[in-house]
């Protein structure tokens, strides 16, 4: 093989003796016809690869050439979704379902093994201990994709009130469906199950028709592909999966909760801090259907109570490590005394119902306002018997400092992590989800590459203010809850009065929770 100048173009000549190379113009031994073969440096010879592959001691040159042909037979996706979760597959879902997006190549990525023989749901058995509180914008999205009709027909709670109040008895804030001129309170706000909502999407996908595919593996490294590395695959993403196989992807999702692995790939930083307490989890069972969310503050943290349908609700208790520990490790007869002590008769009064006269130190913010029986305050149901196994988990905030690199962006929470005070996390990811299949959809519209930074930052752009500014606030509230304080007591109390009888005030915080409308600085 020679360098040869020809008119000032430079070539390789390669002479070819009987289907073998003859390299730099020595003779072989071999007879047979001869034949030279020239190509300008700047086009790769296609007929190189066969008689290359014919050669005698070229170890080497094989390994190359099986490489790149290995490489080149690896699937390609146009988008692969790592974690198989009920963000993940929201994402997958809108993808199938939007225009512009529903012939896209998507592989999903998860190693759980319920993804691959379905999700079982008896219907009489007591509804799991994991659930999400379904904001009125997400379930519009979930209409939207058609996956709200598989959540229908598996058991769900919808709410039409709620109450929140704290230990001390100094003040409470109701808030009713009739705030906002609704027959349930924001707007068919529900809990459901986690493992219906799963259920739910994938039902979806799997109608859906579209192209995708599920890898029941873990993310083992990624890393992307320079232009030169492959004449098949330039600049995509490569990752290697548990079991030693690839795939190359144009974008890459990191919907891997927490510990994201893809995150920790991308080398996308996150900033935050534990908060040295525990939520336990767990369904209870009471004497009557419960139709409120009730939520009570405590010294050692808030305890909430969902109704999750017939005569059961869902616990989510926050308290400090230690405490927990024991409250899982106790009886379930002195569990469940527990909760009841936490719920109404322990560690404060009750407090005064607005209509119960005088009694109240902020009865002048009542003075002229008419009190109605859907204003007084209740009393939350006695818990009768634990229905599920307790559980434990520690609560932190982790915020990404970026949601987006090249090829990569994050959803869910490999984003953002909040404390489950008002059930806003899983709706946070949902929102995510969405905004990122509509922005991916904006740039095929354009022809963008659906990899590329300036693209997805403006999923960024759309989603992290309004993340942050919810972490912000439940930040807040777990902080000023978390101080034991006279003052700061009688100043919380003020609060929750102040919000139950400013009515305009009301129907925002109801507008905002459900993810209606947007804080004023975002819309």
């Amino acid at each position: 093989m020679l360098l040869a100048l020809n008119g000032g173009g430079v070539y390789i000549e390669i002479e070819l003796v009987a289907g073998h190379v003859q390299d730099n113009g020595l003779s072989t031994g071999m007879s047979g016809n001869r034949q030279i073969e020239r190509y300008p440096v700047a086009q790769k010879p296609s007929s190189l690869v066969h008689p290359l592959n014919k050669l005698d001691n070229s170890d080497v040159l094989l390994g190359s050439a099986d490489k790149q042909r290995s490489e080149s037979n690896l699937p390609v996706h146009d988008v692969a979704i790592v974690g198989g979760g009920m963000v993940g597959m929201a994402l997958a879902c809108s993808l199938a379902k939007l225009p512009l997006t529903n012939h896209l190549n998507v592989a999903i990525i998860d190693s759980n093994p319920a993804l691959q023989r379905g999700q079982s749901i008896k219907k009489e058995a007591p509804p799991d201990p994991r659930v999400s509180t379904v904001t009125p914008a997400t379930r519009a999205l979930f209409q939207d994709v058609g996956a709200w009709k598989y959540v229908e027909e598996h058991r769900h709670a919808y709410f039409d009130k709620m109450q929140v109040w704290d230990y001390t008895g100094l003040g409470y804030t109701k808030y009713h469906a009739r705030d906002v001129n609704k027959e349930v309170l924001g707007y068919d706000r529900c809990v459901v199950e986690n493992k219906v909502l799963l259920k739910s999407l994938l039902s979806c996908l799997q109608d859906s028709g579209s192209q995708h595919k599920l890898y029941p593996l873990r993310l083992s490294s990624m890393h992307l592909e320079p232009a030169s590395a492959s004449s098949h695959h330039g600049s995509l993403a490569k990752l290697e999966l548990s079991d030693g196989n690839s795939l190359y992807a144009k974008l890459v999702v990191g919907a891997d909760g927490s510990k994201s692995r893809v995150k920790e790939l991308a080398g996308i930083s996150s900033t935050g801090w534990k908060y040295s307490q525990n939520a336990v989890i767990c369904t209870v069972e009471h004497m009557e259907e419960n139709r409120c969310a009730w939520q009570r503050f405590l010294p050692n943290g808030p305890i909430a109570l969902l109704p999750v349908g017939d005569k059961f609700s869902n616990i989510v208790w926050t308290m400090d490590p230690e405490e927990s520990l024991n409250r899982k490790s106790m009886s379930e007869v002195d569990f469940v005394k527990e909760v009841n002590r936490a719920l109404d008769s322990g560690y404060g009064p009750r407090p005064k119902s607005q209509s119960s006269g005088g009694a109240s130190p902020f009865s002048w913010l009542t003075a002229k306002k008419a009190v109605s029986a859907y204003d007084y305050f209740e009393i939350p149901p006695r818990i009768t018997k634990l229905a599920s196994e307790r559980m434990v988990f520690p609560l932190s905030l982790k915020h990404a400092n970026t949601y987006a690199t090249k090829r990569v962006a994050l959803i869910g929470d490999a984003a953002h992590t909040v404390h489950p005070l008002a059930g806003q996390g899983v709706n946070m990811g949902f929102g995510d989800a969405f905004s990122l299949s509509n922005v991916i959809a904006e740039g095929i519209a354009v022809g963008s590459n659906i990899g590329e930074v300036s693209l997805l930052r403006r999923y960024e752009s759309d989603r992290k203010p309004a993340n942050l500014t919810m972490m912000a606030i439940l930040d807040g509230f777990q902080k000023a809850y978390s101080v034991d304080l006279g003052p700061l007591n009688v100043l919380r109390a003020a609060a929750f009065q102040g919000v139950q009888n400013l009515s305009p005030l009301k129907r925002h915080i109801i507008s905002y929770a459900s993810g209606e409308q947007r804080f004023p600085i975002f819309s």
